[in-house]
């Protein structure tokens, strides 16, 4: 597809023949389990219940009121839907129209869904009436006045101005086109360190190897019962297993639409949840909660932890706590994803990311020259292999630098290995701020903030947090006087942020510390920041 980097010919060759690749394509993979599976649930969403055989005729219905609405293959449609039946029966249907959906989540705001809308060229866009409080409706709205592509804005809900998605399922036939395997089968976002989110082409081929290769490790089948409490267009829960590695193995999915231990904890008890995916912040409130909580969690056979460096005293007390095992996970929604093993030793689990998921994993450990490091000393990691991307859509010059000559992906964290292959994650190159699993590019936010009008220069740099990890800190140089932290927040949310980008703390100085190069070392930034937010401090 225009805009995306091809498989060299000779590597899918080579993954097909090693059967990495299978010729699945995700409408024929639900088609093949819900022939198999018939009645069985494979969707709880609180008082509803789908079954596989359900769930495959609703996406057919859905496919036929999209072919209606002129949806064709490679079409691309925005979809920001939270954790509801309706994002799998979207999901599918376009998959088998070869229409593809672009993964924008529930907390992205007009910024971030203008910009999608306008890179990919989106045909349509699909949304909840409201969520978690804030209503979508007015944004989509001025989002398609702005739009020369956006033909249609469907809601979840009711209303008198928008289409409706529940008008769309219909029972006539549709043309099923022709959907090849080593087609692009969705956009996903990146967690860049420049601008806005890079869009990441995923094939049915490759991502579908993630799947089942994810299942082989953390021993998913069908008597799994699959937790999802993060937003389920993240690459995590979707696919580490994940919602879609529940499918594939003909498993059961139960959607939670929060984290929180009220919600979560007899959610697990009633349902005899085995396995859910949650990060470190989460990890630690469930953590704490249990000494108030009586649940039985004796259906719980494994806690994954990602998204984050997760604190290995934590880490020891989780596994301890809840009676089950941990799984350490560490990925990246470009391609790699690591797991430790259940059946390595604590001390694996507990300290380290664990490996490769896949044989055919390439990775390589390397200085500021690109030359590999010795075992155990950090650098930066670079990786290939059959479900890692070769480059990211309609990004050229950026895929320049991201990319080696020969296919690596240059993943910006800084890493070392044991002698096992484990990998340790060591912090970052690239200039981003994961905020508890939420990734902040900060230029993006320096671009935000260097618009107010009383702005004359901005950095914005990670801080440390016991409960998230890393906050955002924004150190300003104002024209005169002062800027508030309150003051600069109404100013972004009115530019339409997502709340989590926001800066947590604003920071005013006279000048900026530099490398010796004359540029803003970040580095004394956060330093300084570092110093300050210590207890000693003064």
């Amino acid at each position: 597809m225009e805009g995306c980097q091809p498989w060299p010919d000779e590597i899918a060759a080579f993954y097909r023949e090693k059967d990495c690749w299978r010729g699945e394509t995700f409408g024929q993979m639900l088609r093949v389990r819900a022939e198999k599976h018939g009645n069985k649930i494979a969707i709880t969403d609180g008082g509803k219940q789908v079954s596989y055989e359900t769930l495959d005729k609703r996406v057919d219905q859905l496919a036929s009121g999209f072919q209606k609405l002129g949806f064709k293959k490679e079409d691309r449609v925005v979809i920001q839907i939270p954790n509801t039946v309706e994002f799998f029966e979207v999901c599918f249907a376009l998959f088998r129209l070869g229409v593809l959906p672009v993964f924008a989540l529930p907390s992205h705001r007009y910024s971030e869904i203008q910009y999608f809308c306008e890179l990919t060229e989106a045909k349509a866009y699909i949304m909840p009436e409201n969520f978690s409080g804030y209503h979508y409706h007015e944004m989509a709205k001025t989002i398609q006045r702005e739009s020369s592509t956006l033909e249609h804005i469907i809601t979840l809900g009711a209303s008198e101005e928008l289409e409706q998605l529940a008008d769309l399922y219909l029972e006539e036939e549709y043309i099923q086109p022709n959907v090849y395997s080593n087609d692009i089968a969705f956009l996903q976002l990146s967690g860049g360190s420049t601008g806005l989110s890079k869009l990441i082409p995923r094939t049915h081929d490759e991502y579908i190897y993630s799947l089942r290769k994810s299942n082989e490790i953390c021993r998913m089948d069908e008597n799994s019962v699959y937790l999802a409490v993060l937003a389920i267009a993240h690459n995590y829960p979707l696919s580490s297993p994940g919602v879609l590695g529940s499918l594939y193995a003909g498993a059961r999915i139960v959607l939670a639409t929060r984290s929180s231990p009220d919600e979560a904890f007899p959610i697990i008890e009633k349902e005899k949840v085995t396995i859910v995916a949650l990060v470190p912040p989460i990890a630690i409130i469930w953590l704490e909660a249990l000494k108030t909580r009586s649940n039985d969690f004796t259906s719980l056979e494994i806690i994954q932890v990602g998204g984050a460096h997760f604190n290995a005293e934590i880490a020891k007390r989780m596994q301890q706590a809840f009676g089950c095992k941990l799984q350490q996970v560490y990925g990246m929604a470009e391609g790699l994803v690591n797991y430790t093993r259940l059946d390595d030793p604590e001390e694996t689990i507990i300290n380290t990311q664990g490996r490769p998921m896949s044989p055919y994993d390439e990775i390589r450990v390397v200085d500021e020259e690109d030359r590999e490091v010795e075992l155990g000393e950090v650098g930066e990691l670079l990786t290939r292999g059959p479900y890692t991307i070769r480059g990211y859509y309609k990004a050229e010059q950026h895929n320049a630098k991201a990319f080696t000559l020969n296919g690596f992906y240059r993943t910006g964290d800084l890493v070392s290995l044991d002698e096992a292959g484990n990998i340790v994650v060591e912090g970052r190159i690239k200039d981003q701020i994961n905020r508890g699993g939420e990734k902040i590019a900060a230029e993006e936010m320096e671009d935000h903030i260097a618009s107010h009008p009383n702005v004359f220069d901005v950095a914005v740099v990670s801080m440390p947090d016991q409960f998230l990890g890393e906050r955002s800190c924004a150190f300003v140089i104002p024209y005169e006087g002062m800027i508030t932290k309150v003051e600069m927040k109404d100013f972004l949310i009115k530019r339409g942020i997502a709340d989590f980008k926001i800066p947590d703390r604003v920071e005013i100085v006279d000048t900026f510390p530099q490398t010796s190069f004359g540029k803003v070392s970040k580095k004394a930034l956060r330093e300084m920041i570092t110093k300050k937010l210590s207890p000693t401090y003064k």
